[in-house]
Order: structure tokens, then sequence, then C-alpha cells
């Protein structure tokens, strides 16, 4: 289903994706607060309706990189937005924030400025050539997505997938080619740390890390019987003495993905 931007929006799309600014980095404190936004209206709806938060219990923030597809995504446990939401919120409806901040411009403010406006969103694409938003909330049952590569229109479809977040909203931005720098673990934790010191949920970053895996766990070795079996009888006793005490003492390191809080 495909639909246009509101003219206004578009323009203020074209100010963003041709600016600029130096810190490009902005985005990431926009969708980090509108996540943070979300996830407030959730609390509130939870303090109201003791049900509202059903099997999503922990209110956060989860941000993570994808080296190989170029990707950076933001995921929120807030509210969710239902379809009409997405349109209304992220496209055809011009909020009267969008033209205060196309004035500001005209008048050479700083783009920086663009939170104040209640239209940060759109500073995603500062560094992304094409944003996907997926959102499921309580009050539709069908989780949806949107996706503009800021060519003045969008599209949103049923996710077929199907009910992946249970509520809340992924961004996920895929990085223009300037903006690989971000696909650094190190960097995205400096701006992350950055820019949730005031944030009061908890806001994690995924993080690679190698730990130590002893080489004889059975796993391991599973497959590697029979092969054994087979050399046994060709060894004599002191070379599988000397195997046993070697495989007790070798260590593998095993890569594993963590979620380290960051504020």
């Amino acid at each position: 289903e495909k639909h246009e931007f509101q003219a206004e929006v578009s323009r203020l799309m074209d100010i963003i994706i041709n600016s600029l600014y130096t810190d490009k980095q902005v985005f990431l404190r926009e969708l980090v607060s509108n996540a943070a936004d979300a996830l407030e209206k959730a609390r509130f709806h939870s303090v109201q309706d003791e049900t509202f938060l059903g099997d999503a219990k922990d209110l956060e923030i989860k941000i993570e990189h994808d080296a190989d597809a170029k990707t950076i995504s933001i995921t929120d446990t807030g509210v969710g937005m239902s379809k009409a939401d997405l349109i209304n919120n992220l496209g055809t409806v011009a909020k009267s924030g969008t033209t205060n901040f196309l004035e500001a411009m005209a008048e050479g403010a700083d783009s920086n400025l663009i939170g104040q406006f209640g239209v940060g969103f759109y500073s995603a694409f500062l560094v992304a050539d094409k944003v996907s938003v997926t959102s499921k909330c309580n009050e539709d049952a069908t989780q949806h997505v949107w996706e503009s590569t800021a060519d003045a229109s969008f599209t949103i479809v049923a996710d077929p997938r199907g009910n992946t977040l249970g509520r809340g909203s992924r961004v996920t931005l895929h990085l223009k080619e300037d903006a690989h720098d971000y696909l650094s673990e190190d960097k995205l934790k400096e701006a992350s740390k950055k820019y949730s010191q005031f944030i009061q949920f908890p806001i994690y970053v995924k993080v690679k890390k190698e730990v130590d895996v002893e080489a004889e766990e059975e796993d391991d070795d599973d497959d590697d019987k029979e092969d054994d079996e087979e050399k046994d009888d060709v060894e004599t006793k002191d070379d599988e003495e000397k195997d046993e005490k070697a495989e007790k003492k070798k260590a593998t390191k095993k890569t594993v993905f963590e979620w380290e809080q960051v504020n």
C-alpha cells in the first residue's frame, strides 16, 4: 500500500537529506527520545490498566547493528502504533511542528534543533537512505511495517512475519555509505551513552564478546567420536595419554552476543 508524503513533510525531508550539518549523531538522540516517549505512554496506560503490558512487562530500549546488512535498529517496548498511527504520525498529516520547523529553518535556525519541533523521526534520513518502522500496538491485532526511501512516498504493509514484537516499535536504518562508521560497536555504544543519560528507562546495546569454552565439552566431541574410534586402533597408549592431557588443558574461544546496559 503506497502513500504520498504531505508536501510539507517532503520539503522537511529534502532539507534533512541535503543538510550539511556536521553532527549527524542527532538521529540517535531523536530516535531514543521517541522510544522513551512511547515507553512513558505505555507506563501511563499500565497504571490505569494493569493488564496493559501483558507479557511484555519490561519497558526498555534495545539498540543493535548488523555489519553485514549495514543496518542499525532501535527497538522499544512502548505503546506501538496501529496502521492508522503509522500513516498519520510518519507521513500524511503534517503536524504544526513541521511548519514551524520549516519556518525556523528559513530564518536560519540550526537544524540540530529538529527535536524541539516534534519531527525528530525524520533525522533518521541524515544517516539512512531507507528507513523501516515495524510496529505493534494493543489496539491493532496486526503488526505493520512502514518503509520509505525518502522519495516523496512510503509504503505500509501487514508484516508477513506476524507479531514478532508483542508490543512496541522497531526502527531499522539502512545506512548510507558515509554513515557506515556507526556499524562500529564502540561508536554505537559511545553515542548511545551520550544520549541516554537523561532517559529513565534502561537502554541496551548488543555487544559481541568472546568467552572461553572447554574443548572437551560433550557437544564439541560428538561429531568427532566416529573418527576417533578408527584412529584409536592404531594409536599407542602413550599417545592416548598425551592427547587426553592436552584435551583437558585446551580451551577454545566462542563468540556470543549480549545486551549491555549503557545508562
